[in-house]
């Protein structure tokens, strides 16, 4: 049987019952619709790790970064001082599976801090109804996509044995996938920011963070992405400048996935 070109995302686990379809591949029709999916699964991750790290804490820190100067964010956030101050709020003993928690942590922190001085999500609304059938009776996530020689299938049944933190891995793999293709529809021209900010390689000192931010703030986005698409392009200008001080505002699903296996 033919499978027709498609994306589709449901959740259905407890009282999260949402789910969408979308079946008129057009590229910027694609591109909104994977935008929504990550908004969607951004705002369930933190709760699917309540389990292994203290969630409540770590807002409350990322409350009080955010109130600093756009610099001071993120020079807080790389500072060891604050992954020192996130350590007691991971529950987990081993000194490697804390490692690998610890990683998902300064995600959910920088995207928290940062949200309260830049774009962090997607101008979409996230999936909040269930607007497509279920295809599965059972507690489940499912994404699945077809379009040409794109397939992808990423999906976890969800029972009593399943840890919480599997839910967080699926969901943060969901993401990466829609943030990898959200440019190649949206026609955002990676490359170009890239090369906006190509005149600094790392920015360690204060002076170098401080031109970083700058030149986040003054980015001509229009330059690199049809006026449909300029916020979306913002937030991938952003994710662009924390590579150059070594953080990302997405929880990496490597690291989940690793910490599920030695655990």
């Amino acid at each position: 049987m033919k499978i027709e070109d498609h994306i589709a995302f449901t959740a259905n686990h407890k009282d999260w019952k949402v789910g969408d379809k979308l079946v008129m591949m057009e590229d910027h029709k694609i591109a909104h619709f994977l935008a929504s999916v990550s908004n969607t699964v951004n705002l369930k991750i933190p709760e699917y790790l309540t389990d292994v790290m203290d969630i409540a804490r770590i807002r409350n820190l990322a409350e009080e970064i955010g109130e600093k100067e756009p610099w001071e964010v993120l020079k807080t956030l790389k500072s060891p001082g604050t992954s020192r101050k996130l350590n007691p709020m991971i529950f987990e003993d081993d000194k490697k599976l804390k490692k690998l928690l610890l990683d998902a942590a300064k995600a959910l922190l920088a995207r928290e801090a940062l949200s309260k001085k830049f774009p962090v999500s997607y101008p979409e609304e996230p999936i909040r109804g269930l607007r497509t059938t279920l295809l599965y009776n059972e507690d489940h996530i499912n994404f699945t996509a077809k379009h040409g020689s794109w397939i992808v299938v990423k999906r976890l049944i969800i029972d009593d044995k399943t840890p919480m933190a599997d839910v967080a891995r699926i969901l943060a793999s969901i993401n990466e996938t829609t943030v990898s293709k959200i440019p190649v529809y949206a026609g955002i021209d990676l490359k170009g920011i890239e090369g906006w900010f190509g005149d600094i390689k790392k920015a360690k000192s204060d002076s170098e963070i401080k031109a970083l931010v700058d030149k986040l703030l003054t980015i001509p986005i229009e330059q690199y992405a049809p006026e449909e698409f300029a916020g979306h392009a913002k937030v991938y200008a952003l994710r662009i400048a924390l590579q150059k001080v070594g953080l990302s505002i997405d929880v990496p699903s490597k690291s989940l996935e690793k910490y599920l296996e030695k655990s």
